[in-house]
């Protein structure tokens, strides 16, 4: 069997180029570079939040060793992958944002106080003499760019730093007397690591530690349903640049009109703004025009926009520090609305004034804030003539048909993911107790698709949802924070006007 039909299926994706591999070529690549920078980073802000943020991640495990991965970087096809975004927990405790550092992990070392000190093991760059140098598509300079030294991170983060080569032995020292919890579900080589040891020094692993390292992701979900000075101020850096998004969107709707994929024209309009001027997009654009505003999660974007038509774009910008923005404004595509489409949008824009006044009320738990929202709803379809019942009879729980046309939440958090916090118990997120830091979506809306038999026809095909972002500040009061993006009909039409330059 020849040398070609006995490689293996694993070494095939080198099969497209060939790597020179003398010695003389390793000595000559290695040669004849100027001397690296020798100045440090500047330290980041964040990293003056990073002690507290480590703290709080460690109060219930005193004594234990937490493992919170940054995870690798994901397949997007073959051998092509996905630009890095960490797992947003270690985002948290580490203060790297952008694309840095893939397959790095952050350690919380138990102290014999009861605290913990960040350990933050990645892998830096190598030498230039090295065949990682020149060779290595994942970490190579050539490839990817210089990584950073570890003293350069230490000095921008404050964090210790260490190799990533020495992570299986920082995880199995004193391993019995000291347990250990990961972060499941990030990066499946260093889980297999964990369980390792664990295993080596007969503590429970695998499906055994589940209910142990759940815990942990738990309490770091916890831990960031209220954001400190700095989350909340690059909170407001990400609105600012997602209105910037949503002002190219108003430019370049005539130009969607004309298209035959109108939804991608607002779409791509959105995507250029968040990547120029941040690290990328939040999640996912909604840019729904027509019937399509009725599909919660339309993502598909490959409708047409057409004069006359509300367009619903719900976009963020996720700025380089990974917090993201979480807007969604009503758009006349001609830039006025009609009679029956500012009657529903008014309808949603007062409950949304209605749960922010809640909000902003003393004792207010976040559950409230929905159901301030559904009573203008309820109420409103009523004098319509939609619902069936009275709005009290809706409002019950033995009721509920006003959510046939609104059927999802009116908030949820909002910081390093779009919905923030999602492994928060119940008590700690539906049934809490609004308190400063909280940031947090209004986002009620109305949707009549256009089948829906049961509303008057001209109702039918009309999609509106207004979405603002939040925050409860020191005094208990509730703030806007993208008052700045218009909302009211009357200032809607205005901005489309002035943008367009009308």
């Amino acid at each position: 069997m020849s040398e070609e039909e006995s490689q293996s299926m694993a070494d095939r994706g080198e099969s497209r180029s060939r790597q020179p591999q003398s010695s003389a070529f390793r000595e000559f690549i290695g040669s004849g570079w100027a001397p690296r920078p020798t100045q440090l980073p500047e330290r980041q802000r964040v990293a003056d939040f990073l002690s507290a943020r480590a703290l709080k991640a460690g109060l219930l495990f005193p004594g234990e060793r937490l493992v919170i991965p940054a995870g690798p970087y994901k397949v997007r096809s073959n051998d092509c992958d996905y630009r890095f975004r960490a797992h947003s927990a270690f985002a948290h405790l580490s203060g790297l944002g952008g694309e840095k550092e893939p397959d790095t992990v952050l350690v919380l070392e138990p102290n014999e106080d009861g605290t913990h000190t960040a350990l933050l093991f990645f892998k830096p760059r190598a030498s230039r003499s090295s065949k990682e140098f020149y060779a290595n598509p994942r970490y190579g300079e050539f490839w990817v760019g210089a990584r950073p030294s570890l003293d350069e991170v230490s000095a921008a983060t404050g964090l210790e730093t260490r190799h990533i080569d020495t992570l299986r032995d920082a995880l199995a020292k004193d391993v019995g007397q000291v347990s250990l919890r990961i972060v499941r579900g990030v990066d499946t080589h260093i889980e297999n690591m964990v369980n390792e040891v664990r295993n080596q020094a007969g503590l429970p692993f695998g499906d055994d530690a589940r209910e142990a390292d759940e815990a942990l992701e738990e309490h770091l979900s916890e831990i960031r349903l209220k954001k400190d000075t700095y989350e909340v101020e690059e909170m407001i850096r990400a609105v600012k640049v997602t209105k910037a998004g949503f002002e190219d969107i108003i430019r370049v709707l005539p130009r969607a009109v004309g298209h035959h994929r109108g939804e991608r024209v607002i779409e791509g309009a959105f995507a250029a703004n968040a990547r120029e001027e941040g690290n990328g997009l939040g999640y996912e654009t909604i840019a729904a025009a027509g019937n399509h505003a009725n599909t919660l999660h339309w993502i598909d974007n490959d409708g047409e926009v057409r004069e006359g038509d509300l367009v619903l774009v719900d976009a963020g910008v996720e700025v380089d520090s990974l917090y993201t923005a979480d807007i969604t404004r009503t758009l006349p595509v001609n830039g006025h609305f009609t009679e029956v489409q500012a009657r529903v949008y008014q309808a949603v824009l007062d409950a949304c004034e209605a749960a922010l006044a809640r909000a902003g009320q003393p004792d207010c738990h976040f559950k409230d804030v929905h159901d301030a929202a559904m009573e203008v709803i309820a109420s409103r379809l009523y004098e319509w003539g939609i619902l069936p019942v009275t709005p009290e009879e809706s409002l019950a729980t033995t009721g509920q048909q006003h959510r046939r046309w609104m059927p999802h939440g009116t908030s949820h958090h909002l910081g390093l993911d779009v919905h923030d916090c999602a492994k928060a118990r119940a008590e700690l997120y539906q049934g809490a107790l609004l308190e400063p830091g909280m940031v947090f979506t209004i986002e009620p809306g109305l949707y009549f698709r256009a089948d829906d038999l049961l509303i008057p026809e001209e109702y039918r095909g009309i999609g509106v949802r207004i979405e603002d972002d939040v925050v409860v500040n020191a005094d208990g009061t509730v703030t806007r924070i993208s008052e700045d993006i218009p909302r009211t009909i009357s200032d809607v039409e205005a901005w489309i006007a002035r943008v367009q330059g009308r």
